[in-house]
């Protein structure tokens, strides 16, 4: 291998502990910022949509152009993060996205919808670089820690989603004297807040932690050869365990964004209130993040399958209570609650069972494959949702998510028959194994 196909990092076994905690702090501080930038941008994305466009009827494409940017980028930076690793990657992301931002706040001043698409489709961006945060914690983590590690940077998450729409209000109000309207200003503040994220993960994520597991996995799996964007498809395709994964991510995550994104309108079309719906969208954040690192620590101990498991029990409850809740606005926010901590199972133990089961050379690309599955069908879904409440009726949409379980509960059944618990790591883990055992390395 040349040095131009991959830089010379040297790592003595002592060091990979401190390495370890490290990189799993900066991935943190990244990801609070970067979820900080992503919710004060969003929070009131559909309502500039509605001021730019003049119509209501299409503020929801505002949202819709950001879940489409994500998708659409997850490949690219994914090939870029195998091809360079993930500092590169991660940094470019932030970079797009706060592109993106400042092309949004331009549109708002001219008044120009296409415009606006196409800002809040690069700010998608920087939503690809927090879900990929999760991945590069697993790159050096332990096999038996890989989920605790990846639940961990999730877990970052909840402070920006928690502090963003509270900061959207000043933050608009403070280019009230610049002639851009108020529901621009979030933006223009989460450009800023990308630019930090990326000048952090340029200058403290070194040495970058995926080159860093190459330097220490064996010789047989340091050939370039096994890392293109092909060889993560055909490692999918080959691996019963990865297509599980897969299909654990992206089930859980259409589920999810089909109920809560029809739930405020369900809960306005039973009287709610404004502020009694922000608390149920508050507690379905809670949900999501604050608990990732109790499903990441049942995932390492229990396994990743039981906690699939767990993950369709909880998505399938959360169903059931928000589909019979009607007026019953308790009912929705217990339901909305625990389709949280559903989606938060299936996202931690499908992230580290996919980690788990891709060799180590084609693992950047699977997982950026994983990224553009979840969001490529939680954006259908989103769309499908509202089509199907307009004609059938919010019940009916929780059904509708109840059933897309079945399959997958059916998969991680036919697995556990097969007699692995999905906790143990792959025989392709063998790498890792050696590097928890303290191999060292230079490439």
């Amino acid at each position: 291998m040349t040095a131009t196909e991959r830089p010379l990092i040297s790592v003595e076994p002592a060091q990979l502990p401190r390495l370890r905690r490290r990189t799993s702090a900066v991935l943190i501080a990244s990801q609070i910022l970067g979820g900080l930038g992503v919710a004060t941008g969003i929070a009131l994305a559909a309502v500039l949509a509605q001021q730019v466009s003049g119509t209501e009827a299409l503020s929801g494409l505002a949202p819709t152009a950001t879940v489409a940017g994500t998708a659409l980028l997850s490949m690219p930076l994914a090939a870029l993060m195998t091809a360079r690793g993930r500092r590169p990657g991660l940094v470019l992301a932030y970079l797009i996205g706060a592109l993106g931002a400042g092309v949004v706040v331009l549109a708002a001043a001219i008044g120009s919808f296409p415009l606006l698409l196409a800002g809040m489709a690069a700010f998608g961006a920087a939503s690809s670089a927090n879900l990929q945060a999760r991945f590069a914690a697993a790159d050096l983590a332990e096999p038996k820690h890989r989920a605790r590690a990846i639940s961990n940077v999730v877990w970052a998450t909840t402070i920006g989603a928690v502090l963003g729409p509270n900061i959207a209000a000043p933050a608009g109000r403070s280019v009230s004297g610049l002639g851009i309207p108020e529901a621009a200003g979030p933006f223009l503040w989460a450009a800023g807040v990308f630019v930090i994220s990326a000048a952090l993960v340029s200058v403290l994520l070194r040495p970058d932690p995926l080159l860093t597991a190459r330097a220490l996995a064996p010789a047989a799996d340091q050939s370039p050869e096994g890392r293109s964007l092909r060889a993560g498809l055909a490692a999918v395709a080959a691996s019963p365990r990865a297509r599980l994964a897969l299909a654990t991510v992206a089930v859980s995550h259409t589920a999810m964004v089909s109920i809560m994104s029809m739930t405020p309108v369900d809960l306005g079309h039973h009287g709610a209130s404004i502020d009694l719906i922000g608390l149920v969208i508050s507690g379905h954040i809670a949900g999501m993040y604050a608990f990732s690192p109790v499903m990441g620590r049942l995932s390492d101990r229990l396994g990743r399958l039981s906690v699939i498991g767990l993950s369709v029990g909880l998505l399938g409850l959360a169903a059931l209570l928000a589909g019979t809740a009607g007026p019953h606005h308790a009912q929705t926010a217990a339901g909305l609650f625990v389709l949280g901590l559903g989606w938060s199972a299936g996202l931690v133990s499908g992230s580290a069972l996919l980690t788990d089961s891709i060799p180590g050379p084609a693992r950047a690309a699977a997982q950026g494959l994983s990224d553009l599955t979840m969001n490529t069908a939680a954006g259908i879904g989103g769309i499908a949702a509202g089509l199907v409440v307009a004609q059938a009726g919010y019940g009916w949409l929780n059904l509708f998510a109840a059933l897309l379980l079945l399959p997958l509960a059916a998969l991680a059944l036919f697995s556990m028959s097969r007699g692995s618990d999905g906790g143990v790591p792959a025989k392709n883990d063998e790498s890792d194994e050696g590097e928890g055992g303290g191999a060292s390395g230079t490439a």
